[in-house]
């Protein structure tokens, strides 16, 4: 059976047993192998039975049942296990085979790996897979990004396999080079932390502002996936507030309020400091999982610290729209915060990055797929060289027409005592990028006071620096400048 398999999968946990599964179901045979290899035989002998997949008990069988050039693809625990299986792999495989690391791997890493594998002459994929294990059973995004030359020879592959947008068009296409993959998955999750963020805080405003309850919320929810708020995350979030426990009573009542994180929100924030781009919605959204961790001082602090009382509103029909407004506004900030992350990434490591496609691989298959991706992948399409969301005529229409009613919902926010972080944020960066003239020149003469930091002029070129001796002691010698 030497070489008959079309691509090879290591890692049978649920995600890669759905993709298996799912490219046998397009008509690609594929070689298995786990790490515990019993695992192997069960899936073969269960949720693989009647396929044509094939197994393997060793990395040189498994490598030998492929065609050339060979296709690996690894569904393993990122990190140190990655480099394991391919160390593990490469002395059976030949220059122009590929190695294709479909986890959720950190960008360096795969920075690392591409680079390292290519100077053996074997052509490293690190592709973001997003959609849980129902989007890899029937249909996941898919956003490859690497060696541009594997790209011809795994395109078939995974864009018959990803999820299809209503014309038909696969959710996977080239990202570009390098770890640009995993990056673009890593500001996928990020701008799912926000979308999530967003919904609770739009819930719990609507909880204590009008009072609704988990049937009503279930209504607000239904109708508001109607429209321009479409989405996977809006879908289920009215189907979790519908479903009861076996008491009758509801079961999103019954959960405790203590957030869980797996890095990748933290890690889209680090690489915006980095960069120095204020990606400050998402950054809000990690902090609220991390301050909903602090349950027992949350309870403890909840009987000495005092908040308003105020009666539910009765204007609910207003105040429903209000929080829908201020949720749709605050998600357009969030995509084209990320969008700006994106975009200065790119710049740096020297990426080509296509937004327009990147917009339309989250279209469908992902967990933050929604219509208004597709007004995102409109804007690129009009304008390849956007510089911001913002200034695409649709979405800086939706925002002017929308602020009164955003406004609101964070003003409402403040008079019931509801957190609301990532509305407040969004707001605020939003007053910020339309302010011509920030308060930054009285920061900078503070810096400039204590540090000697210097400044630039509004009267003379830019790049140009200066320093004032503020109280007459100080000398004539400024600070070197730097960014941090």
């Amino acid at each position: 059976m030497a070489g008959t398999c079309d691509i090879g999968l290591i890692g049978l946990a649920v995600m890669g047993q759905n993709l298996v599964l799912n490219m046998n179901d397009h008509g690609y045979k594929v070689a298995v192998f786990n790490r515990t290899v019993s695992k192997v035989d069960d899936f073969i002998n269960h949720e693989a039975k009647g396929t044509d997949v094939v197994g393997s008990h060793s990395i040189e069988e498994f490598v030998g049942l492929l065609k050339t050039p060979r296709r690996v693809m690894m569904m393993v625990k990122a990190g140190d296990t990655v480099d394991q299986m391919i160390d593990a792999v490469v002395p059976f495989l030949e220059p122009g085979d590929i190695v294709i690391d479909g986890g959720n791997s950190h960008f360096p890493d795969s920075n690392r790996r591409e680079k390292a594998l290519g100077e053996k002459g074997i052509l490293f994929v690190g592709t973001g897979v997003s959609g849980g294990e129902e989007g890899a059973r029937k249909g996941p995004s898919i956003m490859p990004g690497g060696r541009p030359e594997a790209w011809p020879h795994v395109k078939d592959i995974f864009q018959s396999i990803a999820a299809k947008v209503e014309d038909g068009t696969p959710c996977c296409d080239w990202v570009g080079e390098g770890g640009s993959g995993h990056y673009v998955k890593m500001v996928h999750n990020g701008i799912e932390y926000g979308d999530m963020q967003l919904i609770c805080e739009a819930y719990q405003l609507l909880k204590d502002g009008i009072g609704a309850t988990p049937d009503e919320l279930h209504d607000i929810f239904t109708e508001w996936n109607k429209g321009e708020l479409d989405s996977y995350l809006i879908e289920i979030s009215a189907e979790i507030f519908a479903k009861k426990d076996e008491d009758g009573q509801p079961m999103v009542d019954k959960i405790l309020d203590a957030a869980g994180q797996k890095g990748t929100g933290k890690w889209t924030c680090v690489s915006a400091l980095d960069l120095g781009m204020p990606v400050t919605l998402i950054g809000e959204a990690v902090f609220a999982r991390c301050l909903s961790s602090l349950k027992d001082a949350r309870v403890e602090a909840s009987k000495v610290l005092s908040g308003p009382k105020k009666e539910c509103a009765k204007d609910r029909a207003e105040f429903i729209e209000d929080v829908r407004r201020a949720l749709y506004c605050s998600k357009i900030i969030s995509y084209a915060q990320g969008y700006m992350l994106l975009d200065a990434a790119a710049k740096e490591q020297g990426w080509h990055l296509n937004f327009g496609a990147i917009a339309l691989m989250w279209r469908g298959g992902c967990i933050i797929r929604s219509r208004f991706l597709g007004k995102i992948k409109e804007a690129f399409d009009k304008n390849p060289k956007l510089s911001n969301l913002l200034l695409n005529d649709f979405f800086s229409e939706t925002v002017n027409k929308y602020q009164e009613g955003w406004r609101n919902g964070v003003i409402r926010a403040i008079q019931y005592g509801v957190p609301t972080p990532a509305f407040s944020t969004a707001l605020s960066f939003y007053d910020g990028f339309r302010t011509e003239r920030l308060p930054a020149n009285l920061l900078q003469a503070q810096r400039d006071y204590f540090g000697a930091h210097t400044y630039e002029r509004v009267d003379q070129p830019r790049g140009k620096f200066f320093h004032t001796n503020w109280t007459g002691r100080g000398g004539r010698v400024s600070s070197s400048t730097y960014n941090a």
